[in-house]
């Protein structure tokens, strides 16, 4: 008798992805590792008061690259589909958030954000008809618990509008994570094109919205620069390129539990760069995260009859 696991490596797969299929979920696994360092880059390098023009310099400027590279536009139906997966997966998230970590300690938002995978979990039942899944639900419960040990602080306050932002924020991105999953991308547009679409469609959303709420754009220098071209070329093309591809070719909820690396990435990022502290708590916090990232990579546990 053989564990499903066991089953799953020596019919050639890992995690219910076939072997060949690995470099590609390593691959994708970059960009919420690139997302980790977003809080860091901001506190850092940006101008302070102005985080919605960070959102919209990460999305716009790469979107309308992308479409410059590729000369591809949607087609029929997909000017829908587009404008509507740029809307929840980069439009509606980025002010969401920002407003949940304006009235929110850091690690509230980042462990409230954790509930990601819970909620595509519970989407992938209605949206692609997959059956419940017990297993995903508890490592999607332990991993979101694992990242509060890490990052929420004895002194964390808890605001209704920042939890009812924060929890929008990642029910936006759920849902056009699933949708994403489930129309796929046209045969007419590589994964640069299709990440373009969003991109633009997202920063389009946005550029009313940051004037109207933030104003004139800040002065910027040749820090800001920098930390602007690294959010916006590594943070928003690049790694967007890479995430919607990801979606596209692999299991939705074994995608969505790597989200949990990027509120690691941040604390680590914390640690090494801030001189802040880990103690025991925090180190038992990453060991759940990390288990339950690794459990959202194999396939659900079946009863065996032989």
């Amino acid at each position: 008798m053989t564990s499903p696991a066991t089953r799953s490596l020596l019919a050639g797969t890992v995690g219910g992805v076939p072997h060949r299929h690995l470099p590609r979920a390593v691959l994708t696994a970059l960009t919420p590792i690139v997302w980790g360092t977003t809080y860091i880059a901001t506190t850092e390098l940006l101008p302070p008061g102005h985080p919605l023009f960070a959102g919209l310099l990460r999305a716009l400027p790469g979107g309308l690259i992308a479409l410059a590279l590729t000369r591809t536009l949607p087609r029929g139906g997909w000017w829908g589909r587009a404008a509507a997966l740029g809307l929840l997966n980069i439009g509606l998230p980025f002010p969401l958030l920002f407003t949940a970590a304006e009235r929110l300690p850091g690690g509230v938002a980042a462990t409230l954000a954790a509930a990601q995978p819970l909620i595509i979990a519970l989407l992938a039942v209605a949206v692609l008809r997959e059956a419940l899944s017990a297993w995903r639900l508890a490592w999607g419960l332990t991993g979101m618990a694992g990242v509060g040990l890490v990052v929420i602080g004895p002194s964390a306050a808890f605001d209704d509008l920042g939890i009812l932002a924060a929890l929008g924020s990642a029910a936006s991105m759920a849902l056009g994570i699933t949708l994403t999953k489930r129309w796929g991308r046209p045969p007419t547009a590589g994964p640069t094109a299709f990440a373009g679409w969003q991109l633009t469609a997202g920063g389009l959303f946005l550029l009313p919205v940051t004037f109207l709420v933030e104003g004139a754009p800040p002065a910027v220098d040749l820090t800001a620069a920098l930390g602007y071209l690294w959010l916006g070329l590594v943070g928003g093309l690049i790694s967007y390129v890479l995430w919607f591809r990801g979606i596209t070719t692999l299991p939705v909820t074994s995608v969505a539990v790597l989200v949990l690396l990027s509120p690691l990435v941040a604390a680590l990022l914390g640690a090494v760069v801030l001189g802040q502290t880990f103690g025991p708590v925090q180190l038992l916090g990453f060991g759940l995260a990390l288990a339950a990232i690794v459990a959202g990579q194999l396939p659900t546990p079946t009863r065996s009859h032989s």
